[in-house]
């Protein structure tokens, strides 16, 4: 009965918590985003892949040339005493707008690996924040479970005093307190493990505690099961990178082909004439423009530069191919146990108020002499166990949306 009082009391409890706890959970997922060093990698990856745009859409550094004349040459207004020439290599048409275009899609691609390790992040940060709570309420259950020990203890002491029943009931459970109280001490060491983990994830640098509420709205899934999968094969962030990086290798096969094409050389030479034999100053050479053309001869080279492109583009998408059917994989296990928990919840449920029942039956049976005390303690073990796997169910469940909606990239 006691246990009913609790249920009831957690129910009425739900509206007004479920809003807090998840304002918390929103608060360290946004802390998570902020500080975790992992997603800074990415992020800065991301931001590194952004200036490569600029460097592969200029052209080349211009030639500076300074050319003196140990020996000067004689022309017919004077000596050549220096010269001065410049030049300006343009590649073919088209090609660092091609380059352009390559950079700017691997860095899209940077950024969707950015946004999957977000949202792995994200999914971390809820299913660790999810077990810290199922933890926190093991530790409370458990307490509460030696509280109804110890009101059952009270009667065993009475009906030991008279002589009704001998003191091996009060040893046992003593025991059963016992093995309770080492039990919540290793959860509390547990707890304390788990909030470490979480403050990493959170990239903390003080392990302080974490805001835990009491209880929690256990939420349902809102898509069926095809919308997700299909959700998946859309937005998933691994498959929307492997998509840009095929677009990026398409411009890169442009970029083999505009690179087996001509290249085109403008510049000019400026020499400065000394005096000439008549004392008098020559004029100096201007000489513009000065036009060259790279040939591509190696063609060898050139043709291997496509075959390259040809075999990543095929590697591309056998990984893509590969990545669907894993994600596939992963998503069914994710949703069976989604449904599993589910099913658990609604079983515990009903086991839970079934042992409740009985163990007041069982304690009111014993008070008149009519049980054995050893099936008072089996069936509190089965109450504190169903209570347990209650929680555990319902933390499940939220760990398993939390995991379906990474995979939609979320």
């Amino acid at each position: 009965m006691k246990l009913y009082i609790y249920i009831a009391g957690i129910l009425v409890m739900l509206a007004a918590t479920s809003l807090s706890a998840q304002d918390d959970l929103d608060s360290y997922l946004r802390i998570a985003a902020q500080n975790n060093p992992g997603l800074k990698v990415k992020f800065n990856e991301y931001m590194a892949a952004l200036e490569v745009i600029p460097q592969v859409a200029a052209l080349p550094d211009p030639q500076l040339a300074f050319g003196y004349f140990i020996e000067p040459v004689q022309t017919r207004t004077g000596p050549q005493q220096f010269k001065l020439s410049a030049s300006q290599m343009f590649p073919w048409f088209g090609t660092l707008r091609t380059r352009e275009n390559i950079a700017s899609e691997l860095a899209k691609a940077r950024f969707e690996s950015f946004e999957e390790a977000k949202s792995d992040l994200f999914h971390q940060v809820r299913s660790a924040w999810y077990n810290i709570w199922f933890n926190k309420k093991a530790i409370n259950i458990t307490r509460e479970n030696i509280e109804i020990l110890n009101s059952i203890q009270q009667m065993v002491l009475v009906k030991v005093e008279t002589g009704v029943v001998s003191p091996v009931d009060e040893y046992r459970i003593e025991i059963e307190i016992g093995d309770l109280r080492n039990q919540i001490a290793l959860l509390l060491d547990q707890q304390y493990v788990l909030e470490v983990m979480f403050n990493n994830l959170l990239g903390s640098i003080n392990n302080g505690a974490v805001a835990i509420p009491d209880s929690i709205t256990t939420s349902d899934f809102h898509l069926s099961k095809q919308v997700a999968l299909d959700s998946i094969s859309v937005n998933n962030h691994l498959l929307l990178g492997l998509d840009l990086k095929s677009e990026a290798l398409r411009y890169k096969a442009e970029e083999a082909g505009k690179n087996s094409m001509p290249g085109f050389n403008i510049g000019f030479d400026y020499s400065i004439i000394g005096k000439g034999e008549n004392s008098l100053s020559g004029s100096d050479a201007f000489v513009f423009p000065r036009v060259g053309i790279t040939v591509p001869l190696y063609r060898k080279k050139y043709r291997a530069m496509v075959q390259e492109v040809i075999y990543r583009q095929e590697a591309n998408r056998s990984e893509k191919e590969n990545r669907a059917n894993m994600l596939e994989t992963l998503f069914e296990k994710g949703w069976k146990e989604y449904t599993d928990a589910g099913r658990r919840i609604d079983l515990y449920k009903q086991q839970l108020q079934l042992a409740d029942k009985t163990l007041d039956l069982l304690v009111t049976d014993y008070t008149t002499g009519n049980t054995n005390f050893e099936e008072i303690l089996r069936m509190e073990k089965k109450l504190l166990n169903y209570n347990l796997e209650l929680e555990k169910a319902g933390s499940d469940k939220q760990v398993a949306i939390s995991f379906i909606n990474y995979l939609m990239g979320k």
